[in-house]
């Protein structure tokens, strides 16, 4: 029995330093020499800002939909599953507007992201392709090109860390700022 016991304990015990100290203090270390705004937009007073808004006006970028009215203090979903009757109006009703609104966009074209909301209801991302629908809709309203307002999609997109772990995506308040940035110096 003390032939199993010790090296247990000798294990638990390396272990416990290992974890509990060491990677402990490893990973406080890495995220204490990253730099804030890689992880957060930096407002214009100067605080930073991670959560989705509401953006309606043609002009700009629509944001995921809010299950929550962007309310941080109130972060969470609708926990209503697929198939709830009253889940499938909400999305249908954000299909609807969302075509009314970008006529030349087909039904089955419209990425997921831009009409069901988020687990948080805060999410300030939205999918490169959820931007690129939404394209022809801000040209003709601003007068800029296609061309040049996929240039500012591409600027804007967040590749996956690494270039393995998650997706691209784009931060719609830092996109729209910069489509706003685009047109003043025009």
């Amino acid at each position: 029995m003390k032939n199993n016991i010790v090296p247990a304990l000798r294990l638990t015990l390396v272990l416990l330093v290992l974890f509990c100290g060491i990677y402990t203090l490893t990973i406080w270390g890495i995220a204490k020499a990253i730099p804030s705004n890689w992880l957060f937009a930096k407002t214009e007073n100067g605080h930073y800002e991670n959560i989705g808004q509401l953006f309606t006006n043609d002009k700009y970028f629509w944001s995921r939909p809010s299950a929550v009215g962007y309310n941080a203090a109130g972060s969470g979903g609708s926990n209503k599953g697929p198939s709830n009757p009253d889940y499938l109006s909400e999305v249908k009703a954000r299909i609807d507007t969302f075509m009314v609104h970008n006529p030349d966009i087909k039904k089955e074209d419209i990425p997921s992201d831009i009409v069901t909301a988020s687990g948080s209801g805060l999410d300030p991302n939205i999918s490169v392709k959820a931007a690129e629908v939404q394209v022809k809709r801000i040209a003709k309203v601003r007068g800029i090109s296609e061309t040049t307002i996929r240039q500012i999609i591409e600027q804007q997109t967040e590749k996956p860390l690494l270039g393995l772990l998650g997706t691209e995506k784009v931060n719609v308040l830092n996109l729209n700022l910069a489509l706003d940035q685009f047109s003043n110096t025009k």
